[in-house]
Protein backbone atom coordinates (compact mmCIF):
# COMPACT_ATOMS: atom_id res chain seq x y z
CA UNK A 1 0.00 0.00 0.00
CA UNK A 2 1.46 3.38 -1.01
CA UNK A 3 2.07 5.39 2.11
CA UNK A 4 1.84 9.17 1.62
CA UNK A 5 5.35 9.99 1.48
CA UNK A 6 5.48 7.88 -1.92
CA UNK A 7 2.18 10.07 -2.57
CA UNK A 8 3.62 13.09 -2.32
CA UNK A 9 6.35 12.68 -4.46
CA UNK A 10 4.22 11.87 -7.34
CA UNK A 11 1.71 14.58 -6.58
CA UNK A 12 4.54 17.16 -6.67
CA UNK A 13 4.92 17.23 -10.08
CA UNK A 14 1.55 18.36 -10.67
CA UNK A 15 0.09 20.08 -7.13
CA UNK A 16 0.35 19.70 -3.34
CA UNK A 17 -1.71 17.66 -1.13
CA UNK A 18 -3.53 19.58 1.66
CA UNK A 19 -2.21 17.16 3.80
CA UNK A 20 1.40 18.47 2.74
CA UNK A 21 0.60 22.15 3.68
CA UNK A 22 1.50 22.71 7.59
CA UNK A 23 -1.00 24.75 8.10
CA UNK A 24 -3.67 22.66 6.52
CA UNK A 25 -2.91 19.75 8.81
CA UNK A 26 -2.33 21.90 11.83
CA UNK A 27 -5.99 23.33 11.26
CA UNK A 28 -6.88 19.72 10.80
CA UNK A 29 -5.71 18.88 13.96
CA UNK A 30 -6.93 21.72 16.37
CA UNK A 31 -10.76 21.22 15.02
CA UNK A 32 -10.66 17.33 15.45
CA UNK A 33 -8.78 18.03 18.93
CA UNK A 34 -11.28 20.78 20.29
CA UNK A 35 -13.91 18.78 19.84
CA UNK A 36 -12.55 16.25 22.25
CA UNK A 37 -11.18 18.95 24.01
CA UNK A 38 -15.30 19.68 25.21
CA UNK A 39 -15.87 15.82 25.27
CA UNK A 40 -13.51 15.60 28.15
CA UNK A 41 -14.08 18.46 30.01
CA UNK A 42 -18.03 16.87 30.12
CA UNK A 43 -16.71 13.41 31.06
CA UNK A 44 -15.27 14.67 34.47
CA UNK A 45 -17.67 17.63 34.72
CA UNK A 46 -19.08 16.31 37.43
CA UNK A 47 -16.24 14.12 38.68
CA UNK A 48 -15.61 16.83 41.53
CA UNK A 49 -19.14 17.32 42.47
CA UNK A 50 -19.11 13.98 44.08
CA UNK A 51 -20.04 15.21 47.67
CA UNK A 52 -22.51 17.88 46.11
CA UNK A 53 -24.50 15.60 44.01
CA UNK A 54 -24.69 13.34 47.37
CA UNK A 55 -26.28 15.85 49.03
CA UNK A 56 -28.28 17.64 46.59
CA UNK A 57 -30.05 14.19 45.40
CA UNK A 58 -29.03 11.37 47.22
CA UNK A 59 -26.70 9.41 45.50
CA UNK A 60 -24.56 7.35 47.30
CA UNK A 61 -21.13 5.87 46.31
CA UNK A 62 -22.23 3.17 44.99
CA UNK A 63 -25.00 4.98 42.99
CA UNK A 64 -22.41 7.54 41.61
CA UNK A 65 -20.36 4.59 40.44
CA UNK A 66 -22.85 3.07 38.54
CA UNK A 67 -24.02 6.30 36.93
CA UNK A 68 -20.16 6.58 36.38
CA UNK A 69 -19.61 3.22 34.44
CA UNK A 70 -22.94 4.00 32.64
CA UNK A 71 -20.56 5.92 29.97
CA UNK A 72 -19.11 3.04 28.80
CA UNK A 73 -22.32 0.10 28.99
CA UNK A 74 -23.51 0.20 25.58
CA UNK A 75 -20.00 0.60 24.19
CA UNK A 76 -18.93 -2.60 25.82
CA UNK A 77 -22.15 -4.61 24.48
CA UNK A 78 -20.99 -4.08 20.86
CA UNK A 79 -21.93 -0.40 19.98
CA UNK A 80 -17.74 0.38 19.74
CA UNK A 81 -17.26 -2.52 17.60
CA UNK A 82 -20.30 -1.53 15.04
CA UNK A 83 -18.34 2.15 15.45
CA UNK A 84 -15.38 0.78 14.19
CA UNK A 85 -17.35 -0.80 11.21
CA UNK A 86 -19.04 2.23 10.59
CA UNK A 87 -15.97 4.19 10.50
CA UNK A 88 -13.87 1.83 8.01
CA UNK A 89 -17.37 1.45 5.67
CA UNK A 90 -18.92 5.40 6.03
CA UNK A 91 -15.57 7.28 6.32
CA UNK A 92 -14.00 9.98 9.02
CA UNK A 93 -16.49 12.89 7.98
CA UNK A 94 -20.15 11.08 8.64
CA UNK A 95 -18.87 8.67 11.54
CA UNK A 96 -16.83 12.24 13.07
CA UNK A 97 -20.26 14.31 12.22
CA UNK A 98 -22.60 11.16 13.98
CA UNK A 99 -20.46 10.87 16.80
CA UNK A 100 -20.62 14.73 18.00
CA UNK A 101 -24.43 14.59 17.22
CA UNK A 102 -24.66 11.57 19.59
CA UNK A 103 -22.54 12.76 22.40
CA UNK A 104 -24.55 16.53 22.15
CA UNK A 105 -27.46 14.35 22.60
CA UNK A 106 -26.88 12.49 25.62
CA UNK A 107 -25.72 15.58 27.38
CA UNK A 108 -28.75 16.98 26.72
CA UNK A 109 -30.70 13.78 28.25
CA UNK A 110 -27.97 14.02 31.52
CA UNK A 111 -28.72 18.02 31.89
CA UNK A 112 -32.63 16.96 32.18
CA UNK A 113 -32.10 14.50 34.88
CA UNK A 114 -30.00 16.61 37.02
CA UNK A 115 -32.06 19.36 36.69
CA UNK A 116 -34.74 20.81 38.78
CA UNK A 117 -37.31 20.65 36.40
CA UNK A 118 -36.84 16.54 36.32
CA UNK A 119 -36.96 16.43 40.11
CA UNK A 120 -40.38 15.49 41.46
CA UNK A 121 -41.92 14.59 38.12
CA UNK A 122 -44.06 11.42 37.69
CA UNK A 123 -41.32 9.81 35.52
CA UNK A 124 -38.99 10.50 38.37
CA UNK A 125 -40.87 8.86 40.73
CA UNK A 126 -41.34 6.07 38.92
CA UNK A 127 -38.00 5.83 37.87
CA UNK A 128 -36.82 6.07 41.41
CA UNK A 129 -39.41 3.30 42.61
CA UNK A 130 -37.64 0.58 40.98
CA UNK A 131 -34.11 -1.07 42.25
CA UNK A 132 -33.60 2.18 44.90
CA UNK A 133 -29.91 1.94 44.93
CA UNK A 134 -30.05 4.65 42.43
CA UNK A 135 -32.64 7.40 42.65
CA UNK A 136 -34.50 8.47 39.36
CA UNK A 137 -32.00 11.38 38.34
CA UNK A 138 -29.21 9.00 38.80
CA UNK A 139 -30.84 6.39 36.75
CA UNK A 140 -31.50 9.02 33.90
CA UNK A 141 -28.71 11.04 34.16
CA UNK A 142 -26.72 7.61 33.71
CA UNK A 143 -28.81 6.76 30.76
CA UNK A 144 -27.56 10.12 29.00
CA UNK A 145 -24.13 9.38 30.15
CA UNK A 146 -24.90 5.89 28.21
CA UNK A 147 -25.68 8.07 24.96
CA UNK A 148 -22.83 10.50 25.65
CA UNK A 149 -20.25 7.69 25.95
CA UNK A 150 -21.44 5.84 22.63
CA UNK A 151 -20.72 9.47 20.40
CA UNK A 152 -17.56 10.09 22.77
CA UNK A 153 -15.83 6.65 22.20
CA UNK A 154 -16.86 6.45 18.68
CA UNK A 155 -15.33 9.83 18.15
CA UNK A 156 -12.14 8.75 19.79
CA UNK A 157 -12.05 6.40 17.06
CA UNK A 158 -12.45 8.94 14.45
CA UNK A 159 -10.00 11.20 15.58
CA UNK A 160 -6.97 8.29 15.81
CA UNK A 161 -7.77 7.65 12.42
CA UNK A 162 -8.04 11.03 11.29
CA UNK A 163 -4.51 11.68 12.54
CA UNK A 164 -3.15 8.41 10.91
CA UNK A 165 -4.46 10.18 7.70
CA UNK A 166 -3.61 13.43 7.51
CA UNK A 167 -0.12 12.41 9.72
CA UNK A 168 1.03 9.79 7.81
CA UNK A 169 4.58 9.88 6.68
CA UNK A 170 4.91 13.14 9.15
CA UNK A 171 4.38 13.82 12.73
CA UNK A 172 2.05 11.43 13.52
CA UNK A 173 2.91 10.94 17.14
CA UNK A 174 3.48 14.74 17.74
CA UNK A 175 -0.28 15.00 16.40
CA UNK A 176 -1.47 12.73 18.79
CA UNK A 177 0.26 13.54 21.55
CA UNK A 178 -1.22 17.17 20.92
CA UNK A 179 -4.49 15.87 20.15
CA UNK A 180 -4.60 14.05 23.79
CA UNK A 181 -2.45 17.03 25.60
CA UNK A 182 -5.40 19.25 24.57
CA UNK A 183 -7.76 16.60 25.82
CA UNK A 184 -5.85 16.41 29.25
CA UNK A 185 -6.41 20.51 29.33
CA UNK A 186 -9.69 19.82 29.13
CA UNK A 187 -9.68 17.60 32.33
CA UNK A 188 -7.55 20.10 34.09
CA UNK A 189 -10.21 22.80 33.09
CA UNK A 190 -13.35 21.06 34.36
CA UNK A 191 -11.45 20.63 37.74
CA UNK A 192 -10.79 23.82 37.90
CA UNK A 193 -13.89 25.03 37.11
CA UNK A 194 -16.57 22.85 38.03
CA UNK A 195 -16.67 23.53 41.47
CA UNK A 196 -16.46 27.20 40.97
CA UNK A 197 -19.08 27.36 37.99
CA UNK A 198 -20.91 25.22 40.92
CA UNK A 199 -21.94 27.95 43.21
CA UNK A 200 -21.37 30.64 40.43
CA UNK A 201 -25.46 31.80 41.19
CA UNK A 202 -24.96 31.77 45.23
CA UNK A 203 -26.66 28.32 46.06
CA UNK A 204 -24.04 25.24 45.36
CA UNK A 205 -26.03 23.58 42.05
CA UNK A 206 -24.38 20.81 39.66
CA UNK A 207 -26.38 22.10 37.09
CA UNK A 208 -24.52 24.87 35.79
CA UNK A 209 -21.65 23.24 34.99
CA UNK A 210 -23.20 20.29 33.25
CA UNK A 211 -25.35 23.03 30.92
CA UNK A 212 -21.91 24.95 30.54
CA UNK A 213 -20.17 21.85 29.08
CA UNK A 214 -23.24 20.69 27.12
CA UNK A 215 -22.83 24.13 25.47
CA UNK A 216 -19.12 23.08 24.61
CA UNK A 217 -20.44 20.24 22.90
CA UNK A 218 -22.64 21.94 20.46
CA UNK A 219 -19.62 24.24 19.55
CA UNK A 220 -17.23 21.04 19.51
CA UNK A 221 -19.58 19.62 16.59
CA UNK A 222 -19.43 22.83 14.63
CA UNK A 223 -15.62 22.33 14.14
CA UNK A 224 -16.20 19.18 13.12
CA UNK A 225 -18.78 19.98 10.76
CA UNK A 226 -15.98 22.54 9.64
CA UNK A 227 -13.46 20.42 9.24
CA UNK A 228 -15.62 18.23 6.91
CA UNK A 229 -14.83 20.73 4.28
CA UNK A 230 -10.88 20.33 4.30
CA UNK A 231 -11.66 16.39 4.89
CA UNK A 232 -13.58 16.25 1.29
CA UNK A 233 -11.02 19.06 -0.65
CA UNK A 234 -8.22 16.19 -0.03
CA UNK A 235 -10.02 13.28 -0.92
CA UNK A 236 -10.47 15.05 -4.01
CA UNK A 237 -6.89 15.59 -4.42
CA UNK A 238 -6.13 12.31 -3.57
CA UNK A 239 -8.30 10.75 -6.38
CA UNK A 240 -6.94 13.37 -9.00
CA UNK A 241 -3.59 11.49 -7.76
CA UNK A 242 -4.47 8.33 -8.39
CA UNK A 243 -2.39 6.89 -5.30
CA UNK A 244 -4.10 4.67 -2.57
CA UNK A 245 -4.29 6.37 0.70
CA UNK A 246 -5.94 5.58 3.85
CA UNK A 247 -9.18 7.40 3.34
CA UNK A 248 -13.01 7.07 3.01
CA UNK A 249 -12.91 5.96 -0.52
CA UNK A 250 -10.54 3.15 -0.13
CA UNK A 251 -11.83 1.92 3.34
CA UNK A 252 -15.09 1.72 1.74
CA UNK A 253 -13.49 -0.44 -0.98
CA UNK A 254 -11.02 -2.43 0.89
CA UNK A 255 -12.23 -2.86 4.08
CA UNK A 256 -14.27 -6.49 4.51
CA UNK A 257 -16.17 -7.71 7.66
CA UNK A 258 -14.01 -10.86 7.68
CA UNK A 259 -11.13 -8.33 8.52
CA UNK A 260 -12.79 -7.81 12.22
CA UNK A 261 -11.80 -11.98 12.45
CA UNK A 262 -8.23 -11.25 11.69
CA UNK A 263 -8.02 -8.65 14.24
CA UNK A 264 -9.74 -10.66 16.88
CA UNK A 265 -6.98 -13.41 16.57
CA UNK A 266 -4.37 -11.79 16.44
CA UNK A 267 -2.11 -11.96 19.72
CA UNK A 268 -0.26 -8.74 19.49
CA UNK A 269 -3.78 -6.89 19.36
CA UNK A 270 -4.89 -8.77 22.35
CA UNK A 271 -1.90 -7.73 24.16
CA UNK A 272 -2.09 -3.63 23.08
CA UNK A 273 -6.04 -4.41 23.92
CA UNK A 274 -5.45 -5.88 27.28
CA UNK A 275 -2.65 -3.61 28.34
CA UNK A 276 -5.04 -0.74 27.26
CA UNK A 277 -7.94 -1.69 29.37
CA UNK A 278 -5.79 -2.72 32.79
CA UNK A 279 -3.58 0.70 32.13
CA UNK A 280 -6.73 2.94 31.78
CA UNK A 281 -8.95 1.36 34.07
CA UNK A 282 -6.53 2.82 36.89
CA UNK A 283 -6.79 5.94 35.77
CA UNK A 284 -10.46 6.92 34.29
CA UNK A 285 -12.04 5.70 37.43
CA UNK A 286 -9.51 6.79 39.82
CA UNK A 287 -10.21 10.91 38.38
CA UNK A 288 -14.12 10.08 39.54
CA UNK A 289 -13.10 9.16 42.88
CA UNK A 290 -9.66 11.07 43.24
CA UNK A 291 -11.33 14.67 44.62
CA UNK A 292 -13.04 12.37 47.48
CA UNK A 293 -10.32 10.74 48.48
CA UNK A 294 -8.27 13.64 49.05
CA UNK A 295 -10.75 15.32 50.55
CA UNK A 296 -11.17 12.10 53.20
CA UNK A 297 -7.46 12.04 53.65
CA UNK A 298 -6.63 15.73 54.39
CA UNK A 299 -9.74 16.69 55.48
CA UNK A 300 -9.92 19.51 52.92
CA UNK A 301 -12.85 21.26 51.11
CA UNK A 302 -14.25 20.08 47.66
CA UNK A 303 -12.41 22.89 46.13
CA UNK A 304 -9.28 22.21 47.62
CA UNK A 305 -8.70 18.81 46.84
CA UNK A 306 -10.00 19.49 43.03
CA UNK A 307 -7.76 22.37 43.00
CA UNK A 308 -5.08 19.39 43.74
CA UNK A 309 -6.17 16.80 40.99
CA UNK A 310 -6.69 19.45 38.63
CA UNK A 311 -2.75 19.18 38.14
CA UNK A 312 -2.92 15.76 36.88
CA UNK A 313 -3.25 16.22 33.46
CA UNK A 314 -1.44 19.03 32.81
CA UNK A 315 1.44 16.77 33.56
CA UNK A 316 0.46 14.88 31.21
CA UNK A 317 -0.56 17.59 28.86
CA UNK A 318 2.75 19.06 28.90
CA UNK A 319 5.01 15.97 28.40
CA UNK A 320 2.84 13.84 25.93
CA UNK A 321 3.74 16.16 22.93
CA UNK A 322 7.19 16.25 23.59
CA UNK A 323 7.39 12.02 23.64
CA UNK A 324 5.24 12.15 21.01
CA UNK A 325 7.88 13.93 18.78
CA UNK A 326 10.32 11.52 20.70
CA UNK A 327 8.92 8.74 19.55
CA UNK A 328 8.77 10.32 16.11
CA UNK A 329 12.39 10.88 15.90
CA UNK A 330 13.88 8.46 18.35
CA UNK A 331 11.39 5.64 19.18
CA UNK A 332 11.35 3.35 22.44
CA UNK A 333 7.51 2.74 22.54
CA UNK A 334 7.59 0.03 23.99
CA UNK A 335 9.99 1.20 26.60
CA UNK A 336 8.35 4.08 27.32
CA UNK A 337 4.73 2.09 27.92
CA UNK A 338 6.72 -0.05 30.68
CA UNK A 339 7.87 3.10 32.52
CA UNK A 340 4.38 4.15 33.15
CA UNK A 341 3.06 1.56 34.07
CA UNK A 342 5.98 1.23 36.78
CA UNK A 343 5.62 4.86 37.95
CA UNK A 344 1.30 4.22 37.83
CA UNK A 345 1.94 1.50 40.55
CA UNK A 346 3.85 4.00 43.01
CA UNK A 347 1.29 6.83 42.51
CA UNK A 348 -1.35 4.39 43.22
CA UNK A 349 0.37 2.85 46.63
CA UNK A 350 1.30 6.19 47.65
CA UNK A 351 -2.12 6.79 47.63
CA UNK A 352 -3.26 3.35 49.47
CA UNK A 353 -0.50 3.20 52.13
CA UNK A 354 1.37 6.55 52.43
CA UNK A 355 -1.19 9.36 52.65
CA UNK A 356 -3.59 7.76 54.70
CA UNK A 357 -1.01 7.40 58.02
CA UNK A 358 0.91 10.90 56.90
CA UNK A 359 -1.86 13.24 55.03
CA UNK A 360 0.22 15.75 53.62
CA UNK A 361 -0.62 18.24 51.01
CA UNK A 362 2.72 18.07 49.24
CA UNK A 363 2.92 14.11 49.44
CA UNK A 364 -0.67 14.44 47.55
CA UNK A 365 0.37 16.65 44.93
CA UNK A 366 3.92 14.93 44.29
CA UNK A 367 2.13 11.82 43.21
CA UNK A 368 -0.72 13.38 41.35
CA UNK A 369 1.91 15.46 39.55
CA UNK A 370 3.74 11.58 39.18
CA UNK A 371 0.94 10.34 37.50
CA UNK A 372 0.24 12.93 35.30
CA UNK A 373 3.94 11.81 33.69
CA UNK A 374 2.79 7.81 33.66
CA UNK A 375 -0.39 9.15 32.23
CA UNK A 376 1.88 11.56 29.17
CA UNK A 377 4.05 8.08 28.64
CA UNK A 378 1.45 5.10 28.11
CA UNK A 379 -0.96 7.04 25.72
CA UNK A 380 1.69 8.92 24.01
CA UNK A 381 3.12 5.49 23.06
CA UNK A 382 0.07 3.29 22.52
CA UNK A 383 -1.72 4.92 19.74
CA UNK A 384 0.96 5.62 17.52
CA UNK A 385 1.81 2.47 17.44
CA UNK A 386 -1.48 0.77 16.27
CA UNK A 387 -0.79 1.79 12.54
CA UNK A 388 2.76 -0.05 13.05
CA UNK A 389 0.45 -3.20 13.68
CA UNK A 390 -2.37 -3.38 11.88
CA UNK A 391 -3.11 -2.99 8.13
CA UNK A 392 -4.55 0.39 7.01
CA UNK A 393 -7.72 -0.46 5.63
CA UNK A 394 -8.79 -2.04 9.12
CA UNK A 395 -7.12 0.40 11.33
CA UNK A 396 -10.76 1.95 12.20
CA UNK A 397 -11.89 -1.18 12.93
CA UNK A 398 -9.05 -1.94 15.34
CA UNK A 399 -8.75 1.10 17.09
CA UNK A 400 -12.40 0.53 17.73
CA UNK A 401 -12.10 -3.04 19.26
CA UNK A 402 -9.22 -1.74 21.53
CA UNK A 403 -11.43 0.50 22.62
CA UNK A 404 -13.89 -1.57 23.22
CA UNK A 405 -12.23 -4.20 25.25
CA UNK A 406 -10.94 -0.57 27.15
CA UNK A 407 -14.20 0.17 27.55
CA UNK A 408 -15.24 -3.07 29.30
CA UNK A 409 -12.83 -2.31 31.79
CA UNK A 410 -14.06 1.71 31.94
CA UNK A 411 -17.97 0.31 32.67
CA UNK A 412 -17.17 -2.37 35.32
CA UNK A 413 -14.12 -0.93 37.61
CA UNK A 414 -16.02 2.23 38.64
CA UNK A 415 -19.08 -0.09 39.40
CA UNK A 416 -16.35 -2.04 41.67
CA UNK A 417 -14.91 0.84 43.10
CA UNK A 418 -18.62 1.99 44.65
CA UNK A 419 -19.40 -1.18 45.43
CA UNK A 420 -16.24 -1.56 47.79
CA UNK A 421 -15.77 1.75 48.64
CA UNK A 422 -19.36 1.15 50.83
CA UNK A 423 -18.29 -2.58 51.76
CA UNK A 424 -14.89 -0.83 53.10
CA UNK A 425 -17.18 1.96 54.83
CA UNK A 426 -19.74 0.37 56.77
CA UNK A 427 -22.62 2.98 58.54
CA UNK A 428 -20.26 5.61 57.27
CA UNK A 429 -22.62 8.39 55.71
CA UNK A 430 -20.35 11.34 56.10
CA UNK A 431 -18.43 11.62 52.95
CA UNK A 432 -15.63 13.29 54.62
CA UNK A 433 -14.88 9.91 56.51
CA UNK A 434 -14.47 6.98 53.76
CA UNK A 435 -11.09 4.99 53.90
CA UNK A 436 -10.27 4.33 50.41
CA UNK A 437 -7.20 1.88 51.35
CA UNK A 438 -8.74 -0.72 49.52
CA UNK A 439 -10.16 1.16 46.35
CA UNK A 440 -6.56 2.62 45.91
CA UNK A 441 -4.63 -0.97 45.97
CA UNK A 442 -7.11 -2.67 43.47
CA UNK A 443 -5.91 0.56 41.52
CA UNK A 444 -2.29 -0.72 42.00
CA UNK A 445 -2.83 -4.02 41.18
CA UNK A 446 -4.45 -2.90 37.25
CA UNK A 447 -0.97 -1.75 37.15
CA UNK A 448 0.65 -4.63 38.01
CA UNK A 449 -0.70 -6.51 35.94
CA UNK A 450 -0.51 -3.73 33.06
CA UNK A 451 3.09 -3.73 33.97
CA UNK A 452 3.28 -7.25 32.87
CA UNK A 453 1.63 -7.12 29.53
CA UNK A 454 4.21 -3.72 28.47
CA UNK A 455 7.14 -6.62 29.38
CA UNK A 456 5.75 -9.05 26.76
CA UNK A 457 5.37 -6.60 24.62
CA UNK A 458 8.45 -5.31 24.33
CA UNK A 459 9.82 -9.08 24.49
CA UNK A 460 7.79 -10.13 21.25
CA UNK A 461 8.56 -6.32 19.63
CA UNK A 462 12.66 -7.40 20.73
CA UNK A 463 12.39 -10.66 19.02
CA UNK A 464 9.76 -10.22 15.99
CA UNK A 465 10.57 -6.79 14.85
CA UNK A 466 7.50 -4.94 14.43
CA UNK A 467 9.21 -1.68 14.66
CA UNK A 468 7.10 -0.38 18.47
CA UNK A 469 11.01 1.06 19.35
CA UNK A 470 11.83 2.09 15.65
CA UNK A 471 10.82 5.93 15.13
CA UNK A 472 7.93 6.94 12.88
CA UNK A 473 9.98 9.82 10.63
CA UNK A 474 11.41 7.92 7.99
CA UNK A 475 10.35 3.95 8.67
CA UNK A 476 7.24 4.31 6.85
CA UNK A 477 7.91 1.66 4.34
CA UNK A 478 9.33 -0.83 7.07
CA UNK A 479 5.91 -0.43 9.19
CA UNK A 480 3.65 -1.00 6.17
CA UNK A 481 5.59 -4.60 5.94
CA UNK A 482 5.74 -4.82 9.72
CA UNK A 483 1.71 -4.28 10.04
CA UNK A 484 0.95 -7.02 8.17
CA UNK A 485 3.68 -9.68 9.64
CA UNK A 486 1.79 -7.84 13.36
CA UNK A 487 -1.32 -9.58 12.42
CA UNK A 488 0.11 -13.28 11.98
CA UNK A 489 1.52 -13.43 15.54
CA UNK A 490 2.58 -16.38 16.65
Amino acid sequence: MANSTELTGVADKTRQLLSDKGWARWTALILVALMMFFAYMFVDVMSPLQSLIENQRGWKPEAFGYYAGAEYILNVFGFLIIAGIILDKMGIRFTGTLSASVMVIGACIKLYAISDMFQGTAFDQWLGSWWTVMPGSAKLAAFGFMIFGCGCEMAGITVSKTLAKWFEGKEMALAMGLEMALARVGVFAIFSISPALAGWMGEPTVVIPVAFCTVLLLIGLICFIVFTFMDSRLDKELKAAKKTVSGDDTAEEEFKFSDVGKILSSKLFWIIALLCVLYYSAIFPFQRYATNMLQCNLQMTEQQAADIFRWFPIGAAALTPLLGLFLDYKGKGASMLILGAILMIGCHLVFALLLPVYPATWLAFTAIIVLGISFSLVPAALWPSVPKVMDKRYLGSAYSLIFWVQNIGLALFPILIGVVLEACNPGITDPMKRDYTVPMLLFASLGVLALIFGIWLRILDAKEHYGLESPNINSNKEDDTMASQGLEME
